[in-house]
């Protein structure tokens, strides 16, 4: 088959390397050349992806049986065309159109599925944003309806923050939608992503919750399994299941939650591997992630998922020294100091840039089971400051 992979960032990477694997064919595509993805796939595109027509045309010229999508900034409108001309949109083009936006996402959970959320409000202006912090109170927290990563998302304590978050989520919007949501905050235990799996002719499976931990909007470490109660996580499967099934098609989606007092709270979805689910690479599962969304794209049956050890992963970060920004290849030290360790993995991910606090590696840990994940997260951690990223 051949797979049109709409950007090429280290998750795609990872989905072209196991799709690899298999004998497929991928034509990476991303807005800049060099990407981590382009660098193992067949062939590459260097285009704006927001720009409808060099969309159209990209597709025109490969033909891909599959479209996957792996960003938030495409023209996924496009998609439902590419769906009538034969093609299939991965998910479905409902699933990556609604995902690629939090207004339409948080909208059907709410509102047409009624599952628990924040209180939340819209704002296209500094003036709405007031309106909208009196509405749901503060604290709150407030994100650029499409953005990763963190980008542009921030929290709001004081009246005195909120031109501020204004300003700085439309700097991390990513695409041509200039609007945020603005949610109050919940106060919650932790928070997890359920990796959930949609298949074609085969039920809907679950991988064991992953824990994550936050700076900047981003995740810093996540960790698999999470310690989560029987009745929470019966609770948050049924909502996993019940917006994917909303939204149609099939392969792995990462629907996030907060696990409050009062129970389970929607929060986001990926149509696609999630970054926080990279900690399956550390050999938690009997598939990883991208292992696992290729063969749910596929159709090729999954029997079970099932948990091999318990895993963490810790990202390896480029310095916040503000003169890394446009740094050109980049080059790491201590990578014979974290290969020296026991249980431990990683990857560099091949990015050609390097700026602040930008992702540009994971270190990965497995251990036994009855391990206790604390001791696997910080082993994580600190194997993970073991490599420097210079200019």
């Amino acid at each position: 088959m051949k797979i049109l992979l709409l950007g090429s960032g280290e998750l795609g990477k990872e989905f072209t390397i196991a799709a690899q694997r298999i004998g497929q064919t991928v034509i990476a595509v991303d807005s800049y050349e060099n990407a981590p993805a382009m660098q193992v796939a067949h062939a590459f595109e260097v285009i704006n992806m927001l720009d409808g027509d060099a969309l159209d045309q990209i597709v025109a010229k490969h033909q891909p049986d599959f479209i996957v999508p792996e960003i938030e900034a495409i023209r996924t409108e496009r998609f439902y065309d590419y769906e009538k001309q034969g093609i299939t949109v991965v998910p479905s083009a409902k699933a990556a159109n609604f995902t690629m936006n939090r207004k339409a996402i948080r909208d059907l959970a709410s509102k047409e599925l009624g599952l628990r959320t924040a209180n939340y409000r819209y704002a296209t202006s500094a003036e709405e944003l007031h309106k909208g912090v009196e509405a749901v109170g503060m604290p709150c927290v407030v994100k650029p309806l499409m953005s990763s990563s963190g980008k542009g998302q921030s929290t709001i304590k004081t009246a005195d923050d909120i031109d501020k978050a204004w300003q700085y989520a439309v700097e991390g919007s990513r695409g041509d939608v200039v609007e945020v949501i603005v949610e109050a905050f919940v106060k919650f235990n932790s928070e997890i992503t359920l990796l959930t799996v949609v298949q074609n002719s085969n039920p809907t499976l679950f991988c064991a919750p992953i824990g994550h931990r936050q700076e900047r909007g981003d995740y810093q470490e996540s960790w698999q399994p999470a310690k989560v109660s029987d009745k929470d996580l019966y609770e948050a499967q049924d909502m996993a299941e019940k917006v994917t099934e909303a939204l149609g098609g099939a392969g792995l989606f990462g629907v996030e939650f907060f696990l409050t007092d009062d129970g389970v709270y929607f929060s986001e979805l990926s149509p696609r591997p999630h970054d926080t689910g990279m900690v399956t690479l550390a050999g938690t599962q009997n598939f990883n992630e991208f292992e696992l969304h290729l063969r749910a794209i596929l159709s090729l049956p999954i029997f079970e998922i099932t948990l091999e050890k318990a895993g963490a992963s810790a990202v390896i970060l480029a310095s916040e020294i503000p003169i890394a920004i446009g740094t050109t290849n980049p080059t790491y030290t201590g990578i014979e100091k974290i290969a020296a360790l026991p249980k431990t993995d990683f990857r560099i991910f091949g990015k050609p840039t390097s700026r602040p606090y930008r992702r540009m590696g994971v270190a990965l840990v497995n251990d036994t089971l009855d391990t206790p994940i604390e001791e696997v997260v910080e082993k994580a951690k600190e194997a993970a400051k073991l490599v420097k990223v210079h200019s």
